[in-house]
């Protein structure tokens, strides 16, 4: 008995060093559903939208992507249910697709969550600044990547735990704040009514018409990304079939809530022709602006802590979905295999290591200046970031299609996307639309703008590049949907 006894400890043993630990509860998990989107793109970005669109076309720009968005989640919420893997799409494209799409979706998202871990920390520089203008930029990004790493480094636990509080933060901030613009809206406070006089000035409310709207969605896609996060927490979730459908529940109302309500406050309350809504400094964020208008005492300072809360989560939850991605990469054998490797507490060290490194890049605001750097890392984001989202519909697309040609029960299926096939083929659509249009301008005029189109569009030949170079290289093939390997 001793002897069996034994064994079976050492063997749970090695299982803790081969498997993630599920250590993720349902508040952890529908917490940072909630929280996931809230960051520099809402408290920052949002102005600079208004601004260049007019309130209607900021406020359509972020309802069109939001929608496609909850398509994206309810396709990704019946795939992660039913099958909870860390690896998430990147595993999807892989059985239900083609390896090499598998290969290209989990580089491409690694790369796309360790930018923007480096943009974060680049946006911590310009906000500590705010506090201490003369201090060096490399002194913050060293000390706030060493904060994000140390966090990753505890356990899932530890991460869960920091990004519910993180994202309570965040989610009770535009509470307040949606609230408090309501009442200044109606003069119930600030002693006036505003209505709707902001939405009639000029060519208010679709400033710039179309081209405006379609020149903002990549700032409204990099807003929202951080949702696909679910599917990346479903591998390490206590009970996915649960706790998943109910956090995609719950990102209607995210979107919904933080973007729609929140800019039509902001476009009712502060006119589109306010230089200020241009201007990513934290004392003229239009959150600030607002709260100022309300007559809260130190406005810009507080706005700044929580905006500092908010990078932080960002940075947060990059360096764990990356993380995670890496390692199932180096589980699949795509990647080096010692980043495979799990230590006694079940977090992939070496995956973590290599990510942090990535976010060294940061660094480099230091020599070239913290805004060009923190846009062109945006940028490079942005665009990783929808093509991870055209993989997620090719998936669910491929997914619900080989489960019915198996001859499967589609009410056996712990969630089911009540979109299909409109969500994915809407979404699909919308993503390809915004990638190849983003720049448009850089192709206008008597010369093409090079830098432009290189800062924009530079994720995509490295996305191509990882695709087709894995697919001739080992020679992949779609796999028929008889085969796709729909097993857990």
């Amino acid at each position: 008995m001793a002897t069996v006894a034994a064994k079976k400890q050492s063997a749970d043993a090695t299982k803790e060093t081969t498997e993630l630990k599920r250590g993720l509860k349902a508040r952890h998990l529908t917490m940072i559903s909630l929280g996931g989107t809230i960051g520099t793109g809402l408290f920052l970005a949002s102005g600079g939208a208004i601004h260049t669109a007019g309130p209607g076309g900021a406020l359509l720009s972020y309802l069109l992507i939001g929608i496609m968005v909850y398509f994206l989640m309810t396709s990704l919420g019946e795939m992660g249910a039913y099958m909870p893997v860390a690896g998430s799409f990147s595993t999807y494209a892989t059985k239900f697709v083609d390896p090499s799409l598998g290969f290209a979706l989990g580089w491409n998202y690694w790369y796309n969550w360790a930018i923007t871990i480096a943009a974060e920390l680049s946006a911590v520089t310009m906000i500590m600044k705010f506090w201490f203008p003369h201090t060096p930029s490399i002194l913050w990004s060293a000390i706030f990547l060493v904060i994000m790493f140390l966090l990753n480094y505890l356990s899932v636990k530890g991460f869960g735990e920091a990004e519910y509080w993180f994202s309570l933060i965040k989610v009770v901030t535009v509470i307040i704040f949606v609230i408090a613009g309501a009442l200044m809206i109606l003069g119930i406070m600030g002693g006036h009514v505003i209505g709707f006089k902001n939405f009639t000035i000029g060519d208010a409310p679709f400033h710039g018409g179309f081209m405006s709207m379609l020149g903002i969605f990549m700032a409204a896609g990099f807003s929202f990304q951080g949702t696909e996060l679910l599917g990346i927490a479903s591998g390490e979730s206590e009970d996915p079939a649960k706790t998943i459908p109910r956090a995609v529940k719950q990102v209607f109302w995210r979107i919904l809530l933080f973007y729609v309500l929140a800019i039509a406050v902001i476009g009712l309350l502060i006119p589109y022709t306010n230089g200020n809504l241009a201007n990513g400094d934290v004392s003229v964020s239009p959150f600030t602006l607002v709260f100022q208008k309300a007559g809260i005492a130190f406005a810009a300072s507080v706005m700044n802590a929580i905006i500092l809360t908010a990078v932080l989560s960002a940075g947060n939850s990059g360096m764990y979905a990356s993380t995670r991605m890496l390692w199932d990469l180096a589980r699949q054998g795509k990647a080096p295999k010692f980043l495979g490797k799990l230590d006694s507490r079940g977090v992939p060290v070496n995956a973590l290591l290599v990510t942090s490194l990535v976010g060294c890049i940061a660094f480099l605001a230091s020599l070239f200046g913290d805004g060009t750097v923190y846009v062109w890392l945006l940028n490079a984001s942005g665009m990783s970031g929808f093509i991870a989202w055209l993989g997620i519909a090719i998936c669910h697309y491929r997914f619900r299609r080989a489960y019915v040609a198996q001859g499967r029960d589609l009410a056996k299926l712990p969630y089911k996307s009540k979109f299909y096939p409109f969500g994915p083929i809407f979404a699909f659509v919308l993503c390809a639309f915004v990638i190849l249009g983003q720049n448009y301008a850089a192709f206008m005029g008597d010369h093409i703008d090079w830098n432009g189109v290189l800062v924009s569009y530079i994720g995509l030949p490295f996305f191509l590049i990882l695709w087709l170079g894995y697919k001739f290289t080992k020679k992949t093939k779609i796999i028929p949907l008889e085969k796709c390997d729909l097993n857990n």
